[in-house]
């Protein structure tokens, strides 16, 4: 057997990635502001007139999006512990999400709550002050964990993304070696036959089927997305599976939009699908969690496939533009969602097309939160540690 089979080749961080990922949550914006008009009813604020159109729409995105946040999050993870140690890793992971998550829990978290609270019932006149004392009566609830803190208005919000993730890391760092020798021998397995980067798509169809999927983190069991973290830790950036995820990706991403196909009947017709434990809610479960594997793998490979003339790999690296979302992605995805709730209470009520309003709320939500990061985030040391952001580098000496 060969060196090369044997060993994953050195990699450099993939520029192609963060862009995605920051890609990924510019498009929360122009999900939850859809949410407005789903029929489902689950979102925050609620439009008079909704369109089914939005819940298949939605669909799309849901079977892959979140998933490839935390398989970016999960490759982040690698180059980190690489660089600090795994005690390195840890402590810089608590600081740069447990420090925007506290900081945005106690500030701006619970402003989507008490616009609900005023728009289900309009004649009741809370200020946010009184809410917000009312919002922090919690108690600890270590059977539902991570989400150990529970309570009644009180909830994580959008930030269940964050944590996740730091529970995620925190888990990984007391393992990340043996994981790491682990994943180099399933790397050198799935080298010699490719079609093995199929076989993560069991335990996710056997996570969400048994286990539920939860609504409240966009349609996923929360433990399936350890799997996609671990993998993109442990496998992602391995040059033997890159090769055969290039490879696989135009049949695994035919074969994930056939599982996903296979969804339909089941999503439309049972009362919850979600939870239900018929045989077909379980079916139904089950392939979503198989499409989601295979529409990720598939987004991993495409991305991959551009090469250098002589035919050596290249690791694109994005423009300006690209790369200033790259470094603004967890800011913008902390002050996302208040932004678009609010923007959403204002505008439900005018007297315009759905298209229009959907129109507003989008572009006013765009506007508000780069405009936040830019002048009211990114320019200091003290607001880019509270969004956990790492300080601007030192400025060279002018000669």
């Amino acid at each position: 057997m060969s060196e090369e089979t044997e060993q994953p080749a050195k990699t450099v961080r993939r520029g192609e990635l963060d862009v995605l990922h920051a890609l990924v949550v510019l498009g929360l914006v122009f999900f939850h502001a859809a949410l407005v008009f789903s029929p489902d009813g689950d979102f925050y604020v609620q439009n008079a007139r909704t369109s089914e159109a939005v819940t298949v729409l939605a669909g799309f995105g849901v079977v892959w999006a979140m998933p490839m946040l935390f398989l970016v999050a999960g490759l982040g993870a690698g180059h980190s512990i690489r660089r600090r140690g795994a005690g390195g890793f840890a402590r810089e992971r608590l600081l740069r999400l447990g420090v925007p998550l506290v900081f945005a829990t106690l500030t701006i978290v619970p402003v989507p709550q008490w616009l609900r609270m005023r728009a289900d019932d309009p004649g009741n006149h809370e200020t946010y002050g009184h809410f917000w004392l009312r919002f922090f009566h919690v108690h600890l609830d270590l059977g539902n964990f991570p989400f150990v803190v529970q309570g009644e208005p009180f909830e994580t919000g959008h930030l269940w993304f964050v944590v996740l993730l730091l529970a995620f890391c925190l888990l990984l760092a007391p393992v990340a070696a043996p994981v790491a020798k682990a994943a180099r021998r399933a790397g050198g397995a799935m080298a010699r036959r490719p079609v093995l980067l199929l076989l993560p798509a069991l335990p996710l169809a056997a996570i969400d089927a048994f286990l539920g999927m939860e609504e409240n983190y966009a349609g996923w069991n929360r433990w399936a997305y350890l799997l996609f973290f671990v993998h993109g830790y442990a496998l992602a950036d391995d040059e033997r599976i890159r090769a055969g995820t290039r490879r696989l990706a135009v049949p695994v991403g035919v074969l994930g939009l056939i599982l996903f196909a296979g969804t339909a009947p089941g999503f439309t017709a049972l009362d919850d699908p979600f939870t239900e434990r018929t045989a077909f809610a379980l079916c139904t479960r089950a392939l979503f969690g198989a499409a989601g594997w295979c529409w990720v793998m598939a987004i991993l490979g495409l991305l991959d496939r551009s090469r250098e003339p002589h035919g050596s790999r290249r690791s694109r690296l994005p423009g300006p533009l690209l790369a200033y979302f790259a470094v603004a992605a967890l800011p913008l995805y902390v002050l996302h969602q208040p932004v678009v709730v609010s923007f959403a209470y204002g505008v439900v009520g005018w007297s315009a097309p759905m298209a229009v309003k959907y129109a507003v709320i989008v572009a006013a939500s765009l506007a508000v939160i780069l405009l936040v990061y830019e002048y009211a985030v990114r320019r200091t040391p003290v607001t880019r540690f509270l969004f956990g952001m790492r300080p601007h580098p030192p400025t060279p000496p002018r000669s």
